[in-house]
């Protein structure tokens, strides 16, 4: 498998849930992984499963009329005894859109992606994401309204 295959994966993280495709979004992901968006949320890094990860974006995610996940400037290095891990580093911007009357409709985040991936029988998949957020615009409160709604 070639650095193609690591840059894809990760690339079918913000493709699967852009496009609400959530039983796709569960297989780019290792049974564990690990989830830090503290640089956002704050809080601590969690253990997921795919389920859960995949539960949790559906119902916020889910909730955006729409959303944008563009991933670019991949930079691979695969390492382990037999090149069975690697690590993915790459820019994001998420564009986020839900119309609301009392003010812009999008929230768009732009930072960088940390991937640690393993490679298993069935490919390639992401068992650790940090991601770093670097700037903002928009309106954040987005967030609050979906969740409201939820």
């Amino acid at each position: 498998m070639s650095q193609h295959d690591i840059i894809e994966t990760c690339t079918r993280m913000g493709w699967h849930a852009d496009r609400r495709e959530w039983e796709r979004l569960k297989e780019v992901f290792a049974e564990k992984v690990t989830l830090d968006y503290t640089s956002l949320n704050g809080g601590e890094p969690a253990d997921l499963t795919p389920d859960q990860i995949v539960g949790a974006w559906k119902g916020v995610l889910g909730g955006f009329d729409a959303t944008q996940h563009l991933i670019s400037g991949h930079l691979v290095t695969v390492d382990g005894d037999n090149g069975d891990t690697a690590v993915c580093t790459a820019n994001f911007q998420a564009v986020h859109r839900l119309a609301n009357p009392f003010g812009s409709p999008l929230w768009t985040l732009g930072g960088t992606y940390h991937f640690d991936l393993v490679r298993t029988g069935g490919g390639w998949r992401i068992s650790g994401v940090v991601m770093t957020a670097t700037w903002a615009d928009g309106n954040r409160d987005l967030m609050s309204l979906v969740a409201a709604a939820r």
